[in-house]
């Protein structure tokens, strides 16, 4: 994740239900999330986490889990907006966008999976395999992007052998808790290598 994304607190939300169950597949349009997204982040490096956390969150829904393109958009959406509210409210994190999507009946599971992605931050558990993904995909998206932009060719050639390499380098973007992707990945049945590998592939080309 971006280098200003460092948590240095924890915000307990305090609950562990979200929405209304009567809201169920009510969701924003990509392009509806993409205008809020504009409207509460300015920081281009924090959108551009955001995208890329949304981009592998879809690309997973669709080629692992079999998802059709509504339940894809639930997984894209909770990428996208997971850290709406970090910029302007960090010391709400992520209280504020679980308010706001509440406020406008989105799905309970994508705001769910929005308030699991940080479990020790946050105190809540990841319950499905969504909100397990956004978990794994949180950090080592950030780690990657991170890793890519001090190669010559950014992406082109990287190799999860080198992304292995550079998280055993506890100097290397040391924001990234390591503790936290050994947690994320415990909870899954692929390996670190697996989910390295897939994440190269797809967030290599968001803008």
């Amino acid at each position: 994740m971006p280098d200003q994304k460092i948590r240095m607190a924890i915000h307990l939300l305090q609950r562990n239900t979200f929405g209304d169950p009567k809201d169920a597949d009510k969701l924003l349009t990509s392009e509806e999330a993409n205008a809020l997204l504009n409207e509460w982040v300015s920081n281009d490096r924090l959108r551009l986490h955001m995208r890329q956390v949304a981009a592998v969150m879809k690309a997973w829904a669709l080629e692992k889990e079999n998802a059709d393109e509504k339940n894809a958009l639930k997984w894209e959406l909770a990428g996208l907006l997971h850290d709406a509210d970090w910029e302007k409210h960090p010391d709400d994190h992520c209280r504020i966008i679980i308010e706001h999507l509440e406020s406008l009946h989105i799905d309970p599971e994508v705001i769910h999976c929005i308030a699991s992605h940080g479990p020790k931050y946050f105190g809540v558990e990841p319950q499905n395999k969504m909100d397990k993904m956004i978990y794994v995909f949180d950090e080592l998206s950030g780690f990657i992007h991170a890793a890519a932009l001090i190669r010559p060719t950014k992406y082109d050639g990287m190799d999860v052998k080198s992304v292995m390499k550079k998280m055993k380098t506890l100097s290397f973007a040391a924001q990234v808790n390591r503790d936290d992707i050994t947690d994320a990945i415990s909870r899954i049945d692929q390996s670190l290598e697996e989910i390295i590998e897939f994440i190269i592939e797809h967030q290599r080309n968001v803008q």
